[in-house]
């Protein structure tokens, strides 16, 4: 059959739509478009029966494949799609519905540390030598225990329970180190650490060669810096985010020169050192170099192993009686001009009111740690003016005892254990200023009797509420159950922003300080630095 004029004009005219022939005819869509509007139809079918259906045709059309994501429930609708309408065979139940996925939160985000494993001469060897540090006695008994020293009994009835220790007072660093062991947050991999932990016992050390040379005495602090230069860790930050234990007064390792005749070793005087975080006894807030160190307790003789034990402990000297208004154990420290102790040693024997506790020439019960605490157990305050330094052990030998710590000086407690002891210093002890004792005569018997009853009372609830932070628990327990000195100087080290030059945090999260710790830069990059000013961190230099 051959076509009609009307068919060969519509080929024409789709040729030819200007008219060739004059006759306008309708326009055919191609196949393209009849596929397009087709799809458009088909998808906005399914996506109306995803949203506002049961499942329906889209539940049979795209059923789930082994592996296929879950659905995320709807943010809109807040409904999440009902197990009963999912697609199961016939005759039988439909699957149960799985259960939602679990999220589990690390809680040592932001709080790991890395601890090098030094070399022995740093640590092990010098305990193993320990007849030789100190050349007027054998530490080798206070090295036992993790460094708590023998254990002791109830000291004809001065302490109760277990958790009793002859602690030696530069022992810190042993006993830190055994709890940095068991540290919940330690991390074998750098990269993810908040903060570098340096295992050197810097205590024992300083105590070796305190009469030699300062050649011998800065040595093996010397091989530490050396040894430390040479870590990827280390260059990473500079040492930024190194901390270690110096348990002794920062005094101690702050020799200025190299004269044989100036007291201690160079330890936190080395560049090196002075990029990391030192724990010790007693900060030296005369060195603005040190305003990265912070104090932390001196060891005590308790030494518990969890939170039963302090309890314990606590109710005992909640209950004990105060038969003394104040006492002071100590001796009077001839030629040190910067103590009262010689007016206090004078107004406490002059006072029927006082417990005096002479540890002079020939007093040896100022050794048993039974006689000391037995007295501070019966007062109701204690006498605290600074010792060789500023601050002294028998501070927390008596809080621990239930009793008033009074002060001379704030820089006897105050000011140096910021983490471990309240804001309001007159919560829990009274300060007596020195110069006003030496200067105007005040009489501390008539101070302390001003205080009210009911002051007494609520500071010494506060005295013996502290006691759990300012107690090393026992390195060996996997009870401790209590927050303890050791877990507050943790948490400063961790969450403090170091002073001084750049303002740097050193729990920090940032891809780029990990990147750079895993490579080794011995300096941040121009981008990080860049980035740390536009977060108001200041340059690192």
């Amino acid at each position: 059959m051959k076509p009609t004029t009307n068919q060969k004009n519509a080929g024409e005219g789709t040729d030819k739509p200007d008219g060739g022939t004059g006759t306008w005819v309708v326009l055919q869509p191609s196949r393209i478009v009849k596929i397009v509007m087709i799809s458009t139809a088909f998808w906005a079918l399914v996506l109306y029966y995803m949203q506002n259906g049961d499942g329906g045709v889209a539940s049979v059309l795209f059923k789930p494949s082994a592996f296929s994501l879950p659905l995320l429930p709807s943010v809109t609708s807040g409904q999440s799609p009902r197990p009963e309408h999912q697609h199961a065979g016939l005759g039988q139940a439909p699957p149960p519905p799985p259960p939602p996925p679990m999220v589990l939160a690390d809680r040592c985000r932001g709080r790991y540390v890395y601890m090098y494993d030094l070399p022995p001469r740093f640590n092990d060897d010098l305990v193993r030598d320990c007849r030789n540090l100190q050349i007027w006695m054998d530490m080798c008994p206070y090295m036992v225990n993790c460094g708590m020293g023998p254990a002791m009994g109830d000291e004809g009835g001065a302490f109760s329970g277990s958790g009793w220790f002859a602690t030696d007072q530069f022992s810190l660093d042993i006993i830190f180190h055994g709890r940095m062991k068991g540290y919940e947050c330690l991390t074998d991999d750098p990269s993810l650490a908040a903060a570098v932990y340096v295992p050197f016992y810097a205590a024992l050390d300083g105590g070796r060669y305190q009469w030699n040379s300062t050649s011998m005495r800065d040595a093996l602090s010397l091989d530490l810096v050396e040894w430390l230069a040479r870590r990827p860790e280390w260059r990473a930050m500079g040492g930024r985010d190194h901390f270690l234990v110096a348990g002794r007064t920062a005094v101690d390792f702050s020799r200025n020169s190299d004269l044989d005749h100036e007291w201690g070793d160079k330890l936190l005087n080395f560049p090196a050192v002075e990029n990391m975080t030192a724990l010790v006894l007693e900060t030296n807030q005369w060195k603005p170099k040190q305003k990265r160190n912070l104090a932390v307790p001196y060891p005590t003789y308790f030494h518990p192993e969890s939170a039963a034990d302090v309890v314990a402990w606590q109710e005992k000297v909640r209950s004990t009686e105060r038969e003394w208004l104040f006492s002071f154990a100590g001796g009077p420290r001839p030629g040190n001009t910067e103590t009262v102790r010689a007016e206090i040693i004078q107004q406490c024997g002059a006072s029927s009111r006082c417990r005096l506790f002479h540890c002079g020439a020939g007093a040896n019960d100022c050794s048993s740690p039974g006689g000391v605490m037995r007295v501070f157990e019966s007062s109701s305050f204690c006498l605290q003016p600074r010792g060789d330094t500023l601050t002294r052990r028998s501070t927390f030998d008596a809080i621990l005892a239930g009793c008033i710590p009074v002060f001379f000086h704030p820089g006897s407690a105050y000011t140096q254990y910021t983490a471990h002891l309240p804001k309001d210093p007159n919560s829990y002890s009274v300060l007596i200023m020195h110069t006003d004792v030496t200067g105007r005569n005040v009489s501390i018997e008539d101070t302390l009797s001003n205080i009210s009853p009911a002051a007494v009372k609520a500071m010494r609830e506060e005295v013996i509420r502290l006691i759990p932070r300012l107690v090393y628990a026992d390195p060996r327990s996997r009870r401790v159950d209590f927050t303890d000195a050791f877990d507050l100087a943790m948490d400063a080290v961790i969450d403090r922003w170091p002073s001084g030059g750049a303002a740097w945090p050193v729990a920090r999260t940032s891809a780029a300080a990990t990147t750079m710790r895993q490579s080794g830069q011995r300096h941040l990059s121009f981008s990080f630095n860049l980035l740390l000013i536009t977060h108001g961190y200041g340059k690192i230099h």
